[in-house]
């Protein structure tokens, strides 16, 4: 991917509002996408970064396998389901939907979730009520 190429900001939010029932709400100052009212997806200050939901007993692997990637925000991610992706490092437009789409999964209302297989990035047929 070259700079040219680069996943932006707006491209976040293209993805994020392309999901089912998404709407984008400021808080804290910064851009959050949500599903039936809870957060699944957010823009950083500096915009660089986006921050998604992430089982976390997941996080710890993925930020291993790529560091370059995938990131907590210390005393401020420690104890959520949450993490943080550089932008940056995105490979291209397919990575940053299947992450958006994985992170929308986990807070999407069941029903919801079921009527749209096709985002089933796990494949698992399954979908989590989620935190908020």
């Amino acid at each position: 991917m070259t700079a040219d190429d680069a996943i932006t900001a707006a491209d976040v939010r293209s993805a994020a509002l392309s999901l089912p029932d998404t709407t984008e709400k400021l808080a804290w100052g910064q851009p959050t996408f949500r599903v039936a009212g809870k957060i699944f997806a957010s823009l950083g200050d500096d915009e660089t970064a986006m921050g998604v939901k992430c089982p976390r007993e997941d996080r710890a692997e993925l930020i291993a396998a790529e560091p370059e990637k995938f990131f907590i925000r210390e005393g401020h991610d420690d104890h959520y389901a949450w993490m943080r992706v550089r932008l940056s490092a995105l490979e291209d437009e397919d990575e940053l939907a299947a992450i958006l789409a994985d992170s929308w999964r986990q807070v999407a209302p069941r029903r919801l979730a079921a009527a749209h297989p096709e985002l089933d990035v796990a494949g698992d047929g399954a979908a989590g009520e989620g935190e908020g």
